[in-house]
């Protein structure tokens, strides 16, 4: 009797096709790499689980199956979402390349993941949070860190990989690069400059590394590029400390400056060039919380509307 393994080593070989294809033709980022690698491998395993070694093989009624199986499994519906998505993209591929005559999971829909809204802090919560005093080039840094990403609205991602040449700070605006590899044109606010000059000055102490993270704008004491991981870490750490309520993280920030730009302008549009957003939908979650705030301010100041214990 044949293994499964042994219907995974027929299968696989394409989808290390395709990783390469993501690396070299799509320039994807290296994480969402891995996710893409993660979500067909598990679909191989289910499709040499039904004795099949070839991907043209696999019709729609295996793909809802396997969606079936991870219902069972309590995967989320924004998992299966990504994970349908990654197998559509993979088919696309063997399609386009003549390794398969169809895409089985076009006709295939994931379950509706409830809509999901970011959270935020106000403007009095944010001012409160950058208030601590800088002591050292360790507070200095930390605080152009936080005052960057609220004010730019940067993922954690693109603030790591900044570079010293992608801040002009007379200017006041900056060059980071998002997902994709596109890479955008971003004001950066008054209280960001004062905060990043502060940290320049002390980062020339820190400087005298010349590996490969010697142009790195954000550096640990030795000289290397900091990691999201300490990024989130010294944000969790400031948060605590000032006593910020709620759990503080980078992408906290961005959403809280996502919010707050589109509270005072309206401007959906620009909202989305600020946040790197592809697709206009992605940007409309904070259309939500603004009507929420609205709301919010409606019931508190409309003599109708208030509740009768008010």
């Amino acid at each position: 009797m044949i293994s499964s393994t042994s219907f995974s080593d027929r299968l696989a070989p394409l989808i290390d096709q395709f990783m390469t294809f993501l690396h070299s033709e799509r320039q994807l980022a290296a994480n969402t790499q891995l996710h893409y690698r993660r979500d067909l491998e598990r679909l191989m395993d289910f499709v040499a689980d039904s004795r099949i070694d070839q991907w043209g093989q696999v019709s729609e009624r295996h793909i809802r199956a396997f969606i079936a199986e991870l219902h069972r499994d309590e995967l989320s519906a924004k998992s299966i979402q990504r994970q349908l998505s990654s197998i559509r993209s993979f088919y696309r591929f063997l399609v386009a390349e003549g390794l398969s005559d169809a895409n089985p999971a076009l006709g295939v829909k994931a379950p509706k993941a409830g809509r999901h809204l970011p959270e935020t802090l106000d403007t009095d919560q944010l001012s409160h949070l950058l208030s601590f005093p800088v002591e050292d080039a360790i507070s200095a840094r930390d605080k152009a860190m936080l005052e960057l990403v609220y004010s730019s609205g940067l993922r954690v991602s693109e603030l790591v990989s900044l570079n010293i040449h992608d801040v002009d700070l007379r200017a006041g605006s900056l060059v980071v690069t998002g997902k994709g590899n596109k890479t955008r044109m971003l004001p950066v606010g008054r209280m960001a400059v004062s905060a990043l000059q502060l940290w320049i000055t002390h980062r020339q102490a820190w400087a005298s590394y010349t590996g490969p993270d010697q142009d790195a704008l954000f550096i640990a004491k030795k000289g290397q590029r900091l990691t999201v991981r300490s990024v989130q870490l010294r944000f969790d750490h400031w948060a605590k400390r000032m006593h910020t309520q709620g759990k503080v993280y980078p992408h906290r920030l961005r959403h809280s400056f996502a919010s707050h730009v589109l509270e005072s302008s309206g401007d959906l549009r620009a909202v989305q060039e600020l946040l790197g957003h592809e697709d206009i939908s992605t940007t409309q979650v904070y259309t939500h919380l603004d009507f929420q705030h609205l709301m919010d301010v409606y019931e508190k100041a409309h003599p109708r509307a208030r509740k009768k214990d008010d």
